[in-house]
């Protein structure tokens, strides 16, 4: 019987699968693999390693065959798995990457494309790691990602600036490059800096009386990527010179990407013009991942690595790190680094062995849940916890409400639909202003000041 081509049968799958899974799992398994060949009613799939192999085959054949079967009218008597690599000619013209599926540019930015010369991405103060094929994209930092690839199709449109925040270790500095790997596939003139930096080439050009040549790189770019942005703050030679840096770069239609901690109106000791020119674009804030997606970047590290993991492992990895993707890497090299050196594979008891001080010293180094946090609240205002996480609104609930709201948000840098999650399932905008009042009395001066250091006292004596 005949069958459609293999490319479109590929599609179907594609398609299929996208509708059962996080778009981190899907994006983690299917993006670099392919059908390689169909014979004699045998389906061959090419993987790129081991570790995808062992998924698909315990996770997905099942689901494979019933899909082929319903696109093709045709029966299946086995799958096959073969390690491959994708040939260029047979790229999925499947949209991994977020762009809007009927934007007409989407295949020229999404196709992958030779890696460019290492001296371009060292002079743009690229790291090659960095790039958008590696970064795990999940409810945390979605609209992030989204705004990366608008900024990267209409460059100093709309989104101009780009503000991307949130805390430390989830992946604003990838974000950040990967938009300048993408910029230098058009070749565009790329530049990435840390605000560090940025501040030392300053005063050394204000020192040897080099301004003109310190205006030439910063000014003469297409794309201005600065991280960590609130380390300017009380530099108030740097902050004039950003100022006149970025007003020229905006004015040319140059798109400025930039990377904080905490979100403009958050900024202390940086001028009110900044922080204006800072909300001009898009601002976007990446929170922390949720377990699903936390395993989907335990597993493209693996794959990374070439390192596969037991499932069981990747799941109490990811269970006990719940802050950081830093962290969840620097467990994973941990394992690797342990098993190497003994000789041994992995199993569950050897990886609880392996990160027993490992969780102790995060456990010292992250103080706060968003249990501990409401459960404090609820305690200092002698409250039970439905009762914040309920629907009155008394004033004596109302305001205890809303420091819950504001400690979720600058203690474990939680998204603001997450903290909606948590306080009875209410909308991300309660919660954005909840936090926008609490930040008003405290510059106020008023008692709640008080009471949320006590609060963030309690959380902390907790250990």
């Amino acid at each position: 019987m005949d069958h459609p081509p293999l490319e479109q049968i590929w599609q179907a799958i594609l398609s299929e699968a996208e509708l059962n899974m996080s778009k981190a799992n899907f994006t983690t398994w299917f993006k670099n693999s392919f059908i390689f060949d169909y014979q004699n009613d045998i389906l061959t799939i090419g993987v790129p390693n081991a570790f995808t192999q062992a998924w698909f085959e315990n996770k997905f054949s099942k689901d494979i065959t019933q899909i082929f079967c319903k696109v093709t009218g045709n029966k299946l008597k086995e799958i096959k798995y073969v390690i491959k690599t994708k040939p260029k000619e047979t790229q999925n013209t499947y949209n991994f990457l977020a762009p809007d599926p009927n934007e007409q540019k989407k295949d020229k930015i999404n196709k992958i494309k030779p890696t460019k010369d290492e001296s371009l991405c060292l002079a743009a103060g690229l790291n090659a790691k960095y790039t958008f094929e590696t970064f795990i994209v999940g409810k945390h930092n979605e609209l992030a990602h989204a705004a990366c690839w608008a900024a990267i199709r209409q460059p100093g449109e709309t989104y101009n600036p780009l503000f991307i925040y949130g805390g430390v270790g989830l992946g604003k500095t990838h974000l950040l490059q990967a938009i300048g790997h993408e910029m230098l596939r058009s070749n565009k003139k790329v530049l990435y800096v840390t605000s560090e930096k940025f501040t030392n080439d300053y005063v050394d050009a204000v020192y040897h009386g080099q301004g003109n040549t310190f205006k030439s790189v910063y000014r003469n770019v297409d794309l201005l990527l600065v991280d960590d942005i609130q380390f300017m703050a009380g530099k108030d030679g740097t902050q004039q010179e950003f100022f006149y840096t970025f007003d020229q770069l905006h004015r040319a239609n140059k798109q400025i990407v930039i990377t904080s901690d905490r979100s403009p109106r958050n900024m202390k000791a940086v001028e009110a013009r900044l922080i204006t020119r800072f909300e001009w674009g898009m601002v976007a804030d990446i929170g922390q991942p949720d377990l699903e997606t936390r395993i989907a970047i335990l597993n493209s590290k693996c794959q990374q690595k070439n390192f596969p993991l037991d499932p069981s492992v990747i799941q109490y990895i990811a269970t006990n790190i719940n802050n950081n993707i830093r962290e969840l890497e620097g467990a994973l090299n941990r394992i690797i680094g342990f098993c190497q050196f003994h000789n041994c594979q992995p199993d569950l008891s050897i990886t609880k062995q392996i990160l027993k001080d490992f969780f102790i010293a995060i456990q010292a180094n992250n103080l706060s849940t968003p249990q501990k946090i409401l459960e404090a609240v609820a305690n200092f205002y002698n409250l039970n916890l439905s009762e914040i996480t309920g629907s009155s609104r008394k004033k004596e609930l109302v305001i205890p409400r809303q420091i819950a709201m504001y400690l979720l948000r600058t203690k474990i840098n939680a998204s603001f639909p997450a903290i909606g999650q948590e306080l009875g399932g209410r909308d991300h905008t309660t919660a954005m202003h909840a936090c926008t009042k609490i930040e008003q009395e405290i510059r106020n001066g008023s008692k709640i000041r008080q009471d949320i250091e006590q609060i963030a006292q309690s959380i902390t004596s907790v250990y």
